[in-house]
């Protein structure tokens, strides 16, 4: 049942033993970690693709992560590459939702801070321009984006206005002749220090409709700031931005972006692209945790060889399959055009919780190591904590479900 996702890893070193008193390894080895070869469903080329990325994100870019994160840096160099793939703008080259999906889990699985990198530039500032832009827009932005030659930020979240964002939005947009006058604050937004543009919402004061706007981050009356001491995806900078009477021409505003709900049908793709994040973070905590329960020995034998180890690698096991399995239905009712809000909700809440539990099942079993950040899963760990919060809330998630199941709002 080995599969191009993952192939299972040959055992090594110490861990190549069998158990003493367990019995021989079965003779199908090790489990894989796609249990239900979900990528076997892919035509072969696309196949072919997802095991070539998968190589190359794990041969260069988990080690390169590394560094970068306990720095609490942004490697421009090793993004640069990622645009040289074509990773800046995957929702426009061909390929399947399942193969998209797939390959955004195993960037997830090589370091989440970078998926996220992709993924946000992806989902919400490629996908923003590409769905909400006029096509001079398109034309003028798209093809640097594309290549990660430059960057952009979506920003919505503000300081005092973040699950309630929908009515609270307070930055302000003022027509002014052929200009917009932009004033007001965001904060968390990703990449807000390194952007070359920022996507932001603003209320229109005239009829108080939410519209979207390109700002140029090199326009008078524009700052950000770094949010430091973060301790989860620290490759990705957040920022606290401030707009101070920003005059943008009448060509920045996005003709699509009218309405929160131009907002909403953005996050509910960005939403459900956060599942194959929890995927990839939970294929990363199996991959570290089993091999260290092969190769570490305890009281003269793998650690693997222990029952309670064993049960805990089997729940991961088990969290990971459902995950999968989940989001490879998901990725199917998007490629049909039916994916709803409350289903993108289902799947954010849901795996991100399971991923907490894996992801502390395995740092458990890492014992002392497992809070090490070298040894990878305390990483792994610290960024899943974000994934639970970002993109919408679990607790907002689940009440989006919630009303869904019941037809009954308990947000107020």
């Amino acid at each position: 049942m080995a599969s191009p996702v993952v192939p299972p890893f040959p055992a090594s070193g110490a861990g190549s033993a069998a158990p003493p008193a367990a019995g021989p390894v079965p003779s199908d080895g090790l489990l894989p970690l796609d249990v239900l070869d979900v990528a076997g469903a892919l035509p072969a080329d696309e196949q072919a693709r997802l095991a070539e990325a998968t190589g190359w994100l794990q041969e260069r870019v988990r080690p390169a992560s590394i560094g970068p994160w306990q720095r609490d840096e942004f490697p421009r160099d090793l993004i640069a590459e990622f645009g040289e793939r074509g990773y800046g703008n995957l929702g426009l080259r061909p390929g399947s939702r399942l193969f998209t999906g797939l390959l955004h889990a195993q960037l997830a699985r090589a370091d989440v801070s970078l998926s996220s990198v992709v993924g946000i530039h992806n989902e919400l500032i490629v996908g923003m321009i590409e769905a909400l832009g006029s096509t001079e827009q398109r034309e003028r932005f798209l093809p640097e984006l594309s290549r990660f030659a430059t960057f952009g930020s979506f920003a919505l979240t503000e300081p005092d206005h973040g699950s309630d964002i929908a009515g609270g939005l307070a930055t302000t947009a003022r027509r002014d002749g052929d200009d917009w006058v932009i004033s007001g604050a965001k904060r968390w937004i990703g990449l807000g220090t390194v952007a070359d543009i920022i996507l932001t919402w603003a209320r229109d004061e005239a009829d108080g409709v939410i519209k979207a706007f390109i700002v140029e981050t090199d326009r008078p009356g524009f700052a950000a700031a770094k949010i430091e001491h973060k301790t989860g995806l620290r490759i990705m900078q957040n920022a606290d931005l401030t707009f101070d009477a920003v005059r943008v021409p009448e060509a920045n505003r996005l003709p699509g972006a009218r309405g929160f709900a131009a907002a909403n049908r953005l996050l509910c793709d960005s939403r459900a692209w956060v599942g194959w994040q929890a995927v990839g973070a939970q294929l990363a905590a199996v991959d570290i945790a089993r091999r260290y329960a092969l190769d570490r020995q305890q009281f003269g034998r793998p650690l693997g060889g222990f029952q309670l180890v064993q049960a805990a690698l089997a729940e991961m096991f088990g969290n990971l399959t459902l995950s999968l399995g989940l989001m490879t239905q998901l990725a199917r009712t998007q490629e049909e055009g039916r994916l709803t809000m409350p289903q993108a909700a289902l799947a954010k809440s849901t795996l991100t919780r399971l991923a907490r539990q894996t992801v502390s099942a395995g740092r458990t079993l890492l014992g002392g190591n497992g809070i090490l950040s070298d040894h990878e899963l305390a990483k792994v760990a610290a960024d899943v904590e974000v994934l639970h919060t970002y993109e919408g809330t679990y607790e907002i998630n689940t009440l989006i479900v919630g009303r869904a199941a019941t037809g009954l709002s308990a947000f107020v």
